[in-house]
């Protein structure tokens, strides 16, 4: 879980949080494999939204499993996957 404290993504992601959901491993419908974001707003928390999706199909098969997130000093922001073998570095471009 991060705070958002950079700069890079639009002003809506400013301040909010990103959770990396590892995923579960003993479920029969499986759940969480993703990243989602939340904006605090007056001492209570919104919905989780889908931020980085894609690491397990709608039939179940786990592509990846997201564990830790750290921005960067651009506020860009680096995802860890425990499943691939990978770390991916996700940005914003305008236009």
């Amino acid at each position: 879980m991060r705070f958002y404290a950079g700069t890079l993504f639009p002003e809506e992601y400013h301040g909010g949080i990103f959770i990396a959901e590892h995923g579960s491993w003993n479920r029969r419908d499986p759940i969480g494999y993703q990243v989602v974001f939340v904006r605090p707003e007056n001492d209570k928390t919104l919905t989780a939204v889908p931020f980085a999706t894609g690491f397990l199909s709608p039939e179940g098969r786990v592509y990846g499993r997201p564990v830790d997130l750290e921005i960067l000093p651009d506020g860009s922001m680096l995802l860890s996957d425990d499943y691939a073998g990978r770390i991916y570095r996700i940005t914003y471009e305008t236009g």
